[in-house]
Formats: C-alpha cells, sequence, structure tokens
C-alpha cells in the first residue's frame, strides 16, 4: 500500500532527526549502554511519544499506520531506542488510553504522551514468561493510616525501561481464588518506595535500552491507582498486544531496512575478482532477496496497522505481521553480514550490532511459537 501525503511527511521528519541525531551515536551507545535520554526528548518533541494517542491528552493524534512508520525509522537508527520508544507507545499509552479513567489520564497519559515521563510494563514474572495468567505478584487492599489503597509484593522480569523509566503499568493477583479473573492492574510511580530495580540484565543486544527484574517488596500505592476494576488485569494486558506487535514488527523491519542497507553500500564498494562483488550475480541474489523480504514484511506490517486503525480486530493480522517480520529481520541481518564476509563479524562495521539487536525480536511481545499459536487458533 502506498502511504499518504501525511505520513510520508512524518517518514521523512523522523528519519531526518533519527539519521541526524541517533544513528551516528548508536554504536557508542551499545559498547557503553548508553541510555539515550536527551535524545528521545528529540524523538519526544516530534510526538513520537504519544503517536496514537488523541491531541486533547498530549498526543500526535496520529494512528497506528504512522506509528508503524515511525518505529521503522528510529529502528533503522538504533534498535534499542525504537524499543524504548514502542513500549510507551503500546502497550503503556495504548492502554491507558483504554482503561484509564480521566484523573488517572490527566496525571498519567498527558505526560507520557509528551515525553515528560517514559512508560514501563510490568507483566513477565521470572518463572511465567508467556503464561500471563499464571502471575505470583500480589497486591493485597488495605486501609490502615499509611495507606488507604494496595500493598504489592513480587517480582517482575525482562521490564523495558525499568529502570530509567518513571511509571509502570503493573499486573498483579488480588483475588488468588479466581484464577485469571483475579488479576488487577496498577499505575506504579517507580520512585515509590518498594519499587526496587533488583538488577540490570546482560544482554545480547540493544545495550542502550535497559531491561531489569524489578522487585516489589511492600510497595504501597494509593487505590486510585487501580487502572480498571480489579479482575480486569488479563484483559487490560491483553488489550495491548495487538498495537505492541505491529510496533515490534514495524522496529524488526526497521533494523533488517539498516543491515540491507549497509551490505548494498558495501557491495557496490567492494571489489573482488576485478569489479565490485555488486556485479557478481550471487550477491546481487542475496540482496534481491533480501529487500524482498523487507517489503513483504512491511507490507504485512501496514496491512495490520490499517486494520486496527479502522477498529476491525486483527489479533491474527498482527501474529503474522510480527512472526513473519521478526523471523525475516533475523535472516536478512544475517545474509548482510555474509556480504560484508570477515568485516561482518566484527564490530568496526554496523551489521554485527544490528545482528545482536533484532534477535530479541523473536522473543519479546509474545515469541514465534506463540505468534504460531495465535494463528492457528484464527484458522480453526
Amino acid at each position: 500500500m502506498q502511504l499518504s501525503e501525511d505520513h510520508r511527511a512524518v517518514q521523512d521528519a523522523v528519519r531526518a532527526y533519527v539519521q541526524g541525531e541517533i544513528a551516528p551515536h548508536a554504536a557508542r551507545w551499545d559498547k557503553e549502554a548508553h541510555f539515550p535520554a536527551a535524545e528521545l526528548k528529540g524523538l519526544a518533541a516530534l510526538g513520537c511519544y504519544g503517536v496514537a494517542v488523541p491531541t486533547e491528552w498530549d498526543g500526535a493524534g496520529l494512528d497506528y499506520l504512522a506509528l508503524a512508520v515511525i518505529l521503522e525509522e528510529i529502528a533503522a537508527g538504533d534498535g534499542a531506542t525504537s524499543t524504548v520508544v514502542s513500549v510507551n507507545n503500546c502497550p503503556v499509552c495504548s492502554i491507558m488510553m483504554a482503561w484509564a479513567n480521566d484523573a488517572q489520564k490527566a496525571q498519567w497519559l498527558r505526560p507520557l504522551a509528551r515525553g515528560d515521563m517514559l512508560g514501563a510494563f510490568c507483566l513477565t514474572e521470572p518463572h511465567v514468561g508467556s503464561q500471563a495468567d499464571g502471575l505470583k505478584t500480589t497486591a493485597v487492599r488495605v486501609s490502615d493510616s499509611e495507606c488507604d489503597g494496595y500493598v504489592l509484593n513480587g517480582v517482575k522480569q525482562f521490564i523495558t525501561s525499568g529502570k530509567n523509566g518513571d511509571v509502570a503499568i503493573v499486573m498483579a493477583v488480588t483475588d488468588k481464588a479466581a484464577g485469571k479473573r483475579g488479576i488487577s492492574t496498577f499505575l506504579v510511580p517507580t520512585h515509590a518506595p518498594g519499587y526496587i530495580v533488583a538488577r540490570i540484565e546482560d544482554k545480547m543486544g540493544q545495550h542502550a535500552s535497559d531491561t531489569a527484574q524489578i522487585l516489589f517488596e511492600n510497595c504501597r500505592i494509593p487505590a486510585a491507582n487501580l487502572l480498571g476494576e480489579e479482575g480486569q488485569g488479563l484483559k487490560i494486558a491483553l488489550s495491548g498486544l495487538e498495537g505492541g506487535r505491529i510496533g515490534i514488527a514495524a522496529q524488526s523491519v526497521g533494523m533488517a531496512r539498516a543491515a540491507f542497507e549497509a551490505a548494498l553500500q558495501y557491495a557496490k564498494e567492494r571489489v573482488a575478482f576485478g569489479k565490485p562483488i555488486f556485479e557478481h550475480q550471487a550477491v546481487q541474489f542475496r540482496l534481491g532477496e533480501m529487500a524482498m523480504q523487507i517489503e513483504a514484511a512491511r507490507q504485512l506490517i501496514h496491512h495490520a496497522a490499517s486494520l486496527k486503525d479502522a477498529g476491525v480486530p486483527c489479533l491474527k493480522e498482527a501474529a503474522m505481521a510480527k512472526l513473519f517480520a521478526s523471523e525475516m529481520a533475523e535472516r536478512v541481518c544475517s545474509a548482510a553480514i555474509q556480504v560484508f564476509g570477515g568485516y561482518g563479524y566484527v564490530s568496526d562495521f554496523p551489521v554485527e550490532r544490528i545482528y545482536r539487536d533484532v534477535r530479541v525480536c523473536q522473543i519479546y511481545e509474545g515469541t514465534s511459537d506463540v505468534q504460531k499459536i495465535l494463528i492457528g487458533r484464527a484458522l480453526a
């Protein structure tokens, strides 16, 4: 599908900023595990923090197709940065839009959409993973001199922006006997006593995006921080997954595109057997297949985003886009390394970093196997 003039204008603006202010620094940020707070403010000024949030709540007032376009551009500059922005948009802002009351939107959504705050999403636990209804973290209702609200205890794992974020959407069990209907959702400021960053994961890639283990130790929050009603937690958590998967698919394409463009340029410059290696048919075939797979993934993503924008359920289409794009991206990044030969395996060139960054796209927001399960169920 063709982008509208408005979408192309957004694409051009974000691409110009990313290529000027983010891409040149991505390798250093990766080596230093540097969180790019200043550069994220520049993206926030472009409306990238709350893309699909209406302007009345200080968002950009755009749509999920625009979000897909934006995340592809950011990821083409740095995969880690795109993950931070992706999570803030969806699930964080999308869940707030769907479930928060007006007071909560005024307190939390407005600054999240403007980029004055950064959001985290605390669902996964150490021994739970994709089984969202198997949570162990608890939230006990209390009313005493210290707190009229809830006390949270438990551990959350693999939390993007768990350290650098300002507020976390947290799923916890409020009624153990009710099973999956006993989970509730809470807004927890990361400065709240009892919100503890237990450790920062030492990851394969995306070093500029912090991934934290969060310990809740008698963390008290007011009753006003309950999102939705008690027992709606699993429904709330799952409601953000369509948009989240579209976002991860888009960042997969962005990283694959960056690797492809680097490989294409190198192939035109590198001379072997008396001519640029691009003129050797084997290399042309490899690059041609890479370009084809990137475009196919992009079209799946734009189709799923367009369905979501039209209000049409797109769980299957989002799963297809996420599955195809994430697995495609690893293949394309691997092929890019092959084009570079030995130089592709060292950090002097960007494809080594991009390959490490893109691998996680087959894991977070639902593994490839989970996407296949969802697609299969939709076919039944």
